[in-house]
């Protein structure tokens, strides 16, 4: 007979495989609608812009461009979700193109996944896009004073993070090039975001289903490993951080954090909330009734067109 611990082993890898199938066939059945062609909302797609040296199938990222608007565009740098193991740019191939026909040039990247590249290698890409942005932002026609960070679950926790690098002065060489370049994002967006990769135990607090459990743990053992504790985990969990209370060398900027009521992670965003406003930072954080994790992807559906919105309005608000 299997182990307890060996069947929710075999339950989470299934799970993961299960959504990444389903994600991934997702994405390609969107992308046969007459409505996904980006030229049919003016915008143009420059693909697989490697951004990083070295041949790594993952240091690539996508850039949506607005055609016919005068410039220089305000900028969304996006990074997908998918429990820091799973899917890519090439899945979320949808949010690229709803920040752009609204008029942003985004830069939608791929990262390392674990477990085959556990932490910090998904922050470390993250921060090495950013600072490929910082580089050709000026060339793609974007505004280095306009810039605002977003992503779901997996990459709304990237997104914090680099934003934390971005105001607090850290060790680790690819957070202090993110602090030395001096560019502060003017919004960050953390969508359903995991913000506390350790202690997967405390979602167990909450009922869920056990093989939902099963994954949240999964996510954490996969993606930190052998990473150490306390201070060393700061660029997973920058929640933590933030509750700390730890000085920050520049202020961080507004947060707008979307999560539906029925996600397993609506306790980070909670949490996020507090946090923030214990810092004196500017945080709208939307419940939205009865969603589930990363509703806002179903884009057809009310809840999600809602979220949009909202997103949208906040940028504009903060960075247009």
């Amino acid at each position: 007979m299997s182990s307890p611990s060996r069947r929710v082993r075999v339950q989470d890898d299934l799970a993961h495989r299960v959504s990444s199938l389903f994600f991934h066939g997702l994405s390609r059945a969107g992308r046969l609608h007459p409505h996904s062609d980006p030229r049919r909302h003016r915008v143009e797609v420059i693909r697989d812009l490697r951004y990083a040296s070295g041949d790594c199938a993952d240091h690539v990222l996508d850039v949506y461009r607005p055609t016919g608007r005068p410039g220089p565009l305000p900028i969304v740098f996006y990074a997908h979700g998918g429990a820091f193991r799973i899917l890519s740019k090439d899945t979320h191939w949808l949010m690229g193109l709803a920040f752009a026909r609204h008029g942003y040039l985004v830069v939608n990247i791929s990262y390392r996944l674990a477990p085959r590249h556990p932490f910090p290698a998904a922050i470390d890409d993250t921060c090495q896009a950013w600072m490929w942005l910082l580089r050709e932002a000026e060339r793609l026609g974007g505004d280095l004073g306009r810039i605002a960070v977003a992503g779901e679950s997996a990459g709304g926790n990237l997104i914090t993070a680099l934003t934390l690098a971005a105001c607090q002065q850290r060790d680790e060489p690819f957070a202090r090039a993110v602090f030395d370049a001096g560019v502060v994002p003017r919004a960050a967006l953390p969508f359903c975001a995991m913000l506390e990769v350790s202690r997967p135990e405390r979602f167990a607090r909450r009922p869920m289903p056990s093989w939902v459990l099963g994954m949240l743990r999964g996510t954490s053992t996969s993606y930190l490993q052998a990473a150490p504790e306390g201070h060393g985990r700061d660029l997973a969990d920058p929640l933590v951080v933030f509750e700390r209370g730890d000085r920050l060398d520049r202020r961080l900027p507004p947060f707008f954090a979307p999560v539906g009521t029925k996600d397993p992670l609506l306790d980070d965003t909670r949490r996020l909330e507090k946090a923030l406003a214990d810092l004196g930072v500017p945080c709208e954080a939307r419940y939205y009734p009865g969603g589930i994790h990363a509703f806002h992807a179903l884009v057809w559906q009310p809840l999600a067109k809602h979220c949009w919105r909202d997103a949208l309005a906040f940028l504009d608000r903060h960075v247009r």
